[in-house]
């Protein structure tokens, strides 16, 4: 009766706010669409931060943990990572032994007392290419160790690394979240998406900080090392059109421990949960790839029941989230889509109301820019997703923002998810400018080819885009697009209310500022589609 009683309040103080600040809510959808144009006072990208950049440059000696970074593992532990000793670029590199240096973490819930002790695994990684001219990379010593017996709304004390050698990081602080099933939510979730390291990501993280977030979501494309030539570390918005003549799309390494670096003030005291994009690729020797990727995060896979880093599942108070990976199989017949309907069917909404779900290339997207691109995965995945009433997704590679009307196979469905695109996070390849719903800017459908999977374009068969590859207007369910750079705080009240505000980077020095916002709002009670 408490959490009853809290509830209503709740909904009705919510309510009065939208009343008096004029938030809209979805219920009140679906919206006539809206385009904020690229504002041209501003700059479309920015350059790459140097590696000697006083972000990026490392600041602790060989033995002592760098990159430090948290992880949800499940409700009650978490996942604790950082890097130690020097990475080797050159022709010729030889990895370094990832047990010359112990993974320990020492924690408590008193400063300076750590009841608790947890050792962990260690693992190096390299990345070589067969080619003349091009430079080899191995990393450093990649620590991983998963601290459990947590306590729910907790602050700890903690730190990492390897007492033998009296090698242990300054004393750090986290606060976990709330149990799922206590009625309870993360008090703001942040996603970013396609972030890089620019002036511009600077930019984005410095904002997102200031808005006191209790997770981040990164939707994948994170360091765009692949931007880059092994010799010289030379960046560019255009790799082949700066490197036309590289045998392979190169990817300098360093701008991972760089990026590491850059996001530690954030990742030490934030859990992070990440998922891959295309620029996680990253090909090597014997048609290796992600392996930057694989190697530097840890993700709940096992804990959720997933073989594989590139999907998986976690809780966060009475939020449940879904990762899902478009550059593996994601087909019905695959193990992706089984083990996605078995987290699915597994779920029980009583103690998570809240479904999300997030992957890194759009399915619903109005910009020229990767328009219809993974229309195979949406063919393949929408109607499963639909079913078990997933409320919000979340999706970056395109960048730009745009947040659609609730929609379900391309026509506007009261029980469909709000899909939400938010890759402008800042990359070195700039923000996207062109609709394709604009004279001129319509893609052919040989363009926007995924770098996975098969090409699934189409001509509408049904509605106002019938017989057409592009709509000759913005979609009526893109309710709201606009190329500017930013992040999302998603702020969970309830079991039924969510407010959804996004942040331009432009509006970082403005009090209370923000680009778009509205109230999320299930009506379980209305949408009964779960199977």
């Amino acid at each position: 009766m408490e959490y009853y009683t809290i509830s209503l309040l709740l909904t009705t103080m919510i309510m009065a706010a939208a009343s008096s600040q004029h938030v809209p809510t979805t219920l009140e959808g679906p919206f006539e669409p809206v385009t904020r144009r690229f504002d041209p006072s501003l700059r479309r990208g920015s350059q790459d931060l140097p590696m000697d950049h006083p972000r990026l440059t490392k600041n602790v000696t060989s033995n002592f943990p760098e990159q430090i970074a948290l992880a949800l593992s499940t409700p009650t532990s978490m996942w604790v990572s950082w890097l130690t000793g020097d990475s080797q670029i050159g022709v010729n590199v030889t990895p370094i032994d990832p047990t010359a240096v112990g993974s320990e973490v020492w924690y408590g819930k008193e400063s300076g007392k750590y009841s608790e002790k947890r050792s962990g695994v260690s693992v190096v990684y390299s990345q070589l290419y067969p080619f003349e001219g091009l430079w080899n990379y191995t990393s450093g010593i990649i620590h991983h160790v998963r601290i459990d017996g947590l306590e729910p709304e907790t602050k700890y004390y903690y730190k990492c690394g390897d007492s033998s050698l009296a090698a242990m990081s300054d004393e750090l602080v986290f606060q976990t979240l709330p149990l799922p099933g206590s009625g309870k939510y993360p008090p703001r979730i942040a996603f970013v998406g396609d972030l890089g390291l620019t002036s511009n990501s600077t930019t984005t993280i410095n904002h997102l900080i200031t808005n006191d977030p209790s997770m981040v979501v990164m939707l994948g494309d994170l360091t765009y090392a692949n931007q880059y030539r092994t010799t010289g570390g030379k960046g560019a918005s255009c790799y082949s059109c700066e490197f036309p003549d590289s045998p392979i799309r190169e990817t300098y390494q360093p701008r991972w421990d760089g990026w590491g670096r850059f996001m530690q003030p954030l990742t030490s005291r934030v859990p992070m949960m990440v998922i891959e994009g295309n620029h996680e690729i990253e090909p090597q020797v014997d048609n290796i790839t992600f392996l930057s990727y694989t190697t530097r995060f840890s993700v709940p896979s096992k804990e959720s029941g997933s073989d594989s880093n590139f999907y998986y599942s976690f809780d966060a108070g009475g939020v449940h989230f879904i990762m899902l990976g478009a550059y593996v199989d994601y087909n019905q017949t695959g193990a992706q889509y089984g083990w996605l309907e078995k987290d699915l069917r597994n779920i029980d909404r009583n103690t998570t109301p809240w479904l999300v779900a997030a992957w890194h290339p759009p399915w619903y997207n109005s910009y020229s820019s990767h328009y219809q691109e993974f229309e195979c995965m949406r063919l393949q995945m929408e109607t499963l997703l639909y079913q078990y009433g997933v409320d919000i997704v979340f999706s970056g590679h395109v960048h730009a923002y745009e947040r659609m009307n609730r929609v379900y196979n391309y026509t506007l469905d009261s029980c469909g998810p709000v899909y939400i695109t938010i890759g402008d996070g800042g990359n070195i390849e700039k923000v996207d400018v062109d609709h394709a719903d604009e004279v001129g800017k319509c893609p052919s459908a040989a363009d926007n080819t995924p770098e996975f999977g098969g090409i699934c374009h189409m001509n509408f068969s049904f509605g106002p885009a019938k017989g057409k590859f592009c709509w000759d207007r913005q979609p009526d369910w893109s309710a709201y697009r606009e190329s500017s750079f930013g992040h999302g705080i998603l702020e969970v009240v309830n079991s039924t209310y969510a407010l959804w505000t996004w942040h331009r980077n432009q509006d970082i020095y403005k009090e209370h500022s923000h680009g778009d916002q509205i109230y999320i709002v299930r009506q379980p009670e209305f949408c009964s589609i779960y199977l």
